[in-house]
């Protein structure tokens, strides 16, 4: 997930090796969210049935897509190697007939 980089400066000075979730230049291991997430399920009461981590990453697709009403900015933010993989996350929008061709080229 990108970071700003004001948010790297106020969080450890800009350094650009540095991993703002273990503090240190190296990362987690490969399952921290997965082990987090985990627990989390178990005890929240504010997931919906079958809500998965990944979730989220759709939530926030539509979230930034709602806000700028972009479809090459929301490429672009969410790392889409095509508009047609941003479209698949804004399906659930009640947008009529969304399709490639309506978008910019770029």
């Amino acid at each position: 997930m990108p970071v700003p980089e004001f948010v790297r400066e106020f969080l450890h000075g800009g350094d650009p090796s540095y991993n703002i979730f273990s503090s240190s230049p190296e990362p987690r291991n490969k399952d921290y969210f997965k082990t987090l997430w985990g627990r989390y399920k178990t005890f929240s009461s504010a997931l919906e049935k079958g809500q998965t981590l990944y979730s989220f990453r759709h939530s926030g697709a539509i979230d930034i897509f709602q806000r700028i009403g972009s479809i090459v900015k929301l490429k672009e933010a969410m790392g889409h190697s095509s508009i047609n993989v941003s479209l698949t996350y804004l399906r659930g929008l009640e947008v009529a007939e969304l399709k490639e061709e309506d978008m910019p080229m770029v």
